[in-house]
């Protein structure tokens, strides 16, 4: 039986999409609870003011206008680039598994290095010449045995990852926007990495200057489009090893490459290795780890979970709100203990918690858990 070509987004379905992921305080989960509960992003645009308010909001937030979007539009157009959905043709497979995946992502390059099995690699900024020969030698080896090699675009490791792997494909993922890549030196190698068949993605926006607080999404990105995160030199406290503690959350295998007790940049790697990490001193330690998963397909849903059937649910009021609220605090919950603990219907709690997520209240954890802002 011929398999069913995955749907594709209208141009109209697009704009709205980019609209919708483009307002403030909308993240991919809200978003895709917003698509389940109404059906459409142009409808979750009309639905965000009235949402925003019964959720707490003062004062309305701005939703980018259809000219913002098209003009954003525009502008991937014209560096090469594209959006894409998820459940659509060129999305990267394996970060539809992960918990919230980013709705739309701007993607300039060859989708087809998307079909390869990955493995990352990352690790320090100022790395050691050992360091980046190590990084250089492990993305070419295993670039030849198959595996594209992802990774964040960074100076040190970074970059010597994807010069490695130019010939066989990498992955560059961006902490802002496509046309704001950092380091800024980096530029000539992003023209490489997709003149060589590689490919170069970001959930930012096109004219975004990567923030402090955007590089922990880059990095989570970097973890959840591999199979297993290499970790070539990493000190004790660095972006490396929150990449390699996501990726451990996210089922990926973590490796990591030892280094001399007296190197600084050896101190998280060592320690990595100390909590169960795979040892590293060659390609094949990757390879033969990851051999098993790379022919295992994984289970990848072509579009947001159907949700259930709540339209002869009442709408949840003020009592019901506080008492969702109350119920909340600081320590993650999962939303099934709020839904015992208030004793309302469960629409009445996603909808209250959807509406405090648009008004900024509510912070979103690991294993759908959630808390409240204060």
């Amino acid at each position: 039986m011929k398999a069913r070509a995955a749907p594709r987004l209208s141009d109209r379905q697009r704009l709205a999409w980019l609209r919708l992921i483009r307002t403030q305080n909308v993240g991919p989960a809200s978003f895709r609870d917003l698509i389940n509960r109404f059906g459409s992003a142009e409808t979750a645009l009309e639905m965000l003011p009235e949402l925003m308010l019964s959720g707490g909001l003062n004062r309305l937030v701005r939703i980018p206008s259809v000219d913002e979007a098209e003009a954003e539009m525009e502008a991937a157009g014209q560096a090469g680039a594209r959006f894409v959905g998820i459940g659509e043709p060129g999305y990267p497979p394996l970060l539809k598994t992960i918990d919230h995946p980013p709705p739309l992502l701007a993607i300039k390059g060859e989708a087809a290095v998307f079909d390869l099995p990955a493995a990352a690699i990352v690790g320090a900024r100022n790395a050691s010449l050992a360091g980046i020969k190590m990084a250089r030698t492990l993305a070419a080896e295993l670039g030849r045995e198959g595996y594209a090699i992802i990774s964040g675009l960074a100076r040190g490791i970074d970059t010597a990852a994807h010069q490695g792997s130019l010939s066989t494909g990498t992955i560059g993922v961006l902490a802002g926007g496509l046309d704001r890549p950092y380091p800024p030196e980096n530029t000539g190698l992003i023209e490489e990495i997709c003149d060589h068949g590689g490919a170069v993605i970001t959930e930012m926006p096109f004219g975004w200057q990567p923030r402090a607080q955007d590089f922990p999404r880059r990095n989570r990105l970097v973890a959840a489009g591999a199979l297993g995160l290499v970790v070539v030199e990493a000190a004790k406290r660095s972006g490396s090893l929150i990449s390699a503690r996501l990726a451990g959350e996210m089922g990926r295998l973590v490796f990591a490459v030892p280094g001399s007790p007296l190197d600084p940049r050896a101190g998280g790697t060592n320690g990595l290795i100390k909590d169960g990490a795979t040892l590293v001193t060659e390609a094949a330690d990757v390879s033969g780890a990851l051999a098993p998963l790379a022919g295992r397909p994984p289970s990848l849903p072509d579009r947001f979970e159907e949700p259930p059937d709540f339209s002869a649910t009442p709408p949840p009021g003020e009592e019901d709100r506080a008492r969702v609220v109350e119920a909340l605090g600081t320590t993650p919950v999962a939303p099934d203990e709020i839904i015992r603990h208030t004793g309302l219907h469960p629409a009445q709690v996603f909808m209250v918690l959807l509406e405090l997520d648009l008004a900024g209240r509510l912070e979103r954890h690991a294993g759908g858990h959630v808390s409240l802002v204060f």
